[in-house]
């Protein structure tokens, strides 16, 4: 079985208010030196077989990400990043 791992973020632009929420509570845990925090998802997706990266991409495009404000890297479970 082959794991392929897709990271799904909001596009810079894209106001983050969970990313925010945190940035803002960690002062009051006495973390001074973070000046920005993002939130995004990850997924995992297993195929039977050998991975198929071009496959998992149409997955990502057309159901795991909004194309308008997300932004989405693919790669092999334990491999370096693939930008989309």
């Amino acid at each position: 079985m082959a794991r392929v791992v897709v990271d799904v973020m909001l596009k810079p632009e894209i106001l983050d208010p969970q990313g925010q929420a945190v940035a803002n509570a960690l002062p009051r845990l006495g973390v001074n030196d973070v000046s920005s925090v993002r939130i995004g998802r990850r997924i995992e997706i297993e195929f039977a077989g050998e991975a198929d990266l071009e496959r998992a991409r149409e997955i990502a495009d057309k159901l795991l990400a909004n194309p308008v404000i997300e932004d989405f890297t693919i790669h092999l479970d334990g491999a370096t990043a693939e930008v989309a």
